[in-house]
């Protein structure tokens, strides 16, 4: 995925869209060129390790495009579908470990475009097919926002995990 500066201005469409794979790209960057163990390197105290972004990331696009933008099945979309979730509520973050470096990248890069494709040429105020616990409907445009959201603030954690590595810095 290459890395893109989002127009100074666009619609608000156009902005959403590529400010979202601004940050997918700075995501994937974080991780380029490191092998099993360092993509497993935490910076103490936290647990959180860049293996553990790339699954989570991957999984928070598939949970809120595919599944509740969408109305998937959970279980359809693997491989959250059968994860242990009963036993570990973290799976996504713990699991990741045992992965293989280049195996999360693409599992991160094909939920990238599934969402990409799902939602391409959808109206931002469509709303989801599957609504939250209490009955709430979120539009595209809250979950495009979202999403920026949770990326942007992973790929800070990935810079300061990627620094202590190996020193490298910047966006």
């Amino acid at each position: 995925m290459t890395r893109t500066d989002p127009p100074h201005s666009a619609d608000e469409r156009t902005l959403l869209d590529t400010f979202l794979d601004y940050q997918r790209a700075t995501l994937l960057m974080k991780t380029e060129g490191l092998d099993h163990a360092q993509l497993n390197t935490a910076l103490a105290p936290s647990s959180l390790t860049l293996a553990g972004l790339l699954k989570h990331l991957a999984y928070v696009e598939d949970r809120w495009v595919q599944s509740r933008f969408l109305g998937r099945s959970d279980a359809e979309l693997e491989p959250w579908g059968s994860a242990p979730w009963h036993e570990d509520r973290d799976w996504e973050f713990t699991s990741a470990a045992a992965d293989d470096p280049e195996e999360l990248r693409e599992l991160y890069r094909a939920a990238c475009e599934r969402s990409r494709r799902a939602t391409a040429g959808r109206g931002l105020d469509e709303l989801v097919a599957t609504p939250g616990r209490d009955g709430e409907r979120w539009s595209l445009r809250w979950i495009l926002l979202h999403l920026i959201e949770e990326t942007a603030r992973h790929c800070g954690h990935a810079d300061l995990i990627r620094q202590a590595i190996d020193g490298t810095v910047g966006e």
